[in-house]
């Protein structure tokens, strides 16, 4: 097969985890409740906001933006429809992840020149920002403010974790 036209595994492992964690992500709160969010942030969300990055390196130049906001779009009516009682949470997740999008990919393209580690952490640290405070407001209403501190600390902590270990993982499914 001619270079380039091969199916890229570690684009489809980021993309297959990244909607498992967001769709898993939504659901526990549908199940669980605003609690189960901080745990969320860390495991999952900072997840997604280093997968992002990886997608981000994939996928520039080839309408990088359109493929982002339909994955985005996919997490959140995949949640909606294997639960329809998440609709209000999916409707969070998907205006929080479009918003962090934004500013996680500006901040990451701001710092094209810098190694791995400090792009991603660095565009994790706005991303993370922008989803939580929005994705708690508009979930459960209000300004929950130990919910949103607790939930930036866990996405950048998350982040920071993940931002060591997908590079080994993708590594891997490229062998």
């Amino acid at each position: 097969m001619p270079r380039g036209q091969g199916i890229n595994l570690k684009v489809v492992f980021l993309i297959g985890s990244y909607l498992l964690a967001i769709i898993t992500a939504n659901l526990l709160v549908v199940r669980f409740g605003p609690g189960v969010t901080i745990i969320n942030a860390f495991l999952f969300i900072g997840f997604d906001l280093v997968a992002r990055d990886g997608l981000h390196d994939a996928w520039r130049g080839r309408n990088l933006l359109i493929k982002m906001a339909m994955l985005i779009a996919a997490g959140s009516l995949l949640s909606y429809w294997l639960n329809r009682d998440a609709g209000q949470i999916a409707l969070a997740s998907f205006a929080a992840f479009m918003l962090a999008g934004i500013a996680d990919a500006t901040v990451y393209a701001w710092l094209h020149k810098r190694g791995w580690l400090i792009r991603v952490n660095g565009s994790n640290v706005a991303g993370a920002a922008l989803d939580s405070v929005v994705f708690p407001m508009l979930a459960f209403g209000g300004f929950p403010v130990l919910i949103i501190i607790g939930q930036f600390v866990a996405k950048i902590g998350g982040g920071f974790l993940w931002s060591l270990i997908i590079p080994i993982l993708s590594k891997r499914r490229n062998e």
